[in-house]
């Protein structure tokens, strides 16, 4: 047997996610507990009681879902092989990738850099991107049935003097924009001209865009700090679509350059399934919390099932 583990990032997050594993589960349980040392008060309310009972005003920041969401992952990452009583060699991960945040979990689960360093990581960036999203009135709209170059004809026709580019190409007919809020107006209104589908999202700011250089400069501090290894398999960058360099250095400038540059998520998936699911026994798995990206990859390819494990197999 082979895997692909999928990690999900922001927007994901829901109250009470990864309480079931850290229920059912000894080793899920630990990575809470090993996260509210981590974090002590830092959020003013330790962390595995902001993910288990919200509120969900509070689990939404961007500075605080980070955080939570990597560690849910994690969390559920651990309880699944407690579950199952296998080890992480016997699961035999050839691959994980992840959407924005999610490829830091991505990046952990193939022993680039420890949990702890993983979440002080997305803890200062959650909180960075938190910032720079309160300096200026920014936004992102969601484009459905539009690919890249009907997206980027809305961009150039709504952002006259603004900032508005291309965030996120999630799944066929499924991309986001992101900019100023004014030029997020514009854009509804060109994108429904177009017959193209347009829903404002409810977000801190304009991620994924220029808007986020002030996050990027101090991400980039926080990385050239931190001990970064080789990824023992394939590890997915949402900048390139393609797998990670082997050079720490390299993964570092692409973590920075992802704040600011387009998720090519679908893409992502597409190497994946060209490259590593050529195998009858090849399966794909989506972490905790929810299952986004198992409803992304219908879209992207119908053939290939994606296993969830937002809950314990057990919990009914």
């Amino acid at each position: 047997m082979s895997t692909i583990i999928l990690c999900p990032g922001q927007g994901a997050q829901t109250v009470s996610m990864g309480k079931l594993w850290s229920e059912t589960s000894e080793a899920a349980r630990a990575i809470f507990e090993q996260a509210n040392d981590i974090l002590g008060d830092s959020l003013g309310t330790p962390l595995s009681s902001l993910c288990f009972e919200g509120p969900a005003e509070s689990l939404n920041r961007t500075d605080i879902s980070q955080p939570a969401i990597y560690a849910a992952s994690v969390a559920c990452f651990a309880g699944w092989l407690d579950s199952e009583n296998i080890t992480k060699k016997e699961l035999n991960i050839v691959a994980t990738a992840g959407l924005s945040l999610g490829e830091y979990t991505a990046l952990h689960l193939a022993d680039a850099f420890s949990f702890a360093d993983g979440l002080k990581l997305v803890a200062l960036r959650g909180k960075a991107m938190q910032e720079a999203a309160q300096t200026a009135d920014s936004s992102m709209v969601a484009l459905i049935g539009a690919d890249e170059e009907k997206a980027n004809a809305v961009c150039d026709q709504a952002r006259e003097n603004d900032i508005l580019v291309a965030a996120n190409f999630n799944a066929p007919g499924q991309v986001v924009i992101s900019g100023s809020a004014a030029a997020c107006d514009r854009a509804q209104n060109i994108a429904s001209e177009m017959g193209i589908r347009a829903t404002r999202l409810s977000v801190a700011g304009a991620f994924h865009s220029p808007f986020m250089n002030s996050a990027a400069d101090q991400l980039a501090e926080a990385l050239a700090a931190t001990q970064i290894n080789t990824p023992n398999c394939t590890v997915m960058s949402n900048v390139t679509a393609k797998p990670h360099e082997s050079d720490p250095d390299e993964i570092r400038m692409r973590l920075v350059d992802q704040l600011t540059s387009p998720v090519r998520w679908a893409a992502c998936c597409e190497h994946l399934i060209a490259n590593h699911s050529d195998h009858a026994d090849t399966q794909f798995h989506e972490l905790a919390p929810g299952k986004t990206l198992g409803g992304m990859m219908r879209r992207i390819n119908r053939e290939t099932k994606v296993q969830g494990h937002n809950e314990p197999a057990t919990v009914s």
